[in-house]
């Protein structure tokens, strides 16, 4: 069994699966928009290059994603997007490239369980937690 988010954009997902791809060093190993689906006689005209369905693997996790249609969009709530680091160095440089356009929540500092922590909402709208932990 895997566990692998499905994140619903409001018409960027492309634009964010490729951003993400970029960032977290995955591939986007599938992507069909609404007009290429066959869906597509029954979607409005303005989805048909949306996003239907797309996967991202990052090693040996997935996150999957769409755009909604827009009566069924709703801002992502009461989750967040957890990875975990082990270099702090890198731990940085992802918390700094998923906040950049967004909003920080919890700044990314030490803790008393982590070299650092922190939490973001990125520019798409998703909430993310970086988590680059202690030994014990």
């Amino acid at each position: 069994m895997s566990v692998n988010p499905h994140l619903h954009f409001k018409g960027n997902c492309a634009e964010a699966l490729r951003f993400y791809a970029a960032t977290l060093g995955g591939t986007v190993t599938f992507s069909m928009t609404y007009g290429e689906s066959p869906a597509a006689a029954q979607m409005p005209r303005e989805m048909a290059g949306q996003i239907i369905h797309s996967r991202l693997d990052i090693g040996a996790h997935t996150l999957m994603g769409m755009d909604s249609p827009p009566d069924r969009y709703s801002t992502p709530q009461g989750f967040n997007v957890s990875l975990e680091i082990t270099d702090p160095d890198e731990a940085g440089r992802v918390f700094g490239a998923l906040a950049e356009g967004g909003t920080v929540t919890m700044p990314f500092e030490r803790t008393f369980w982590a070299h650092r922590f922190g939490m973001c909402t990125d520019r798409f709208g998703i909430p993310w937690m970086i988590n680059c932990e202690r030994p014990p």
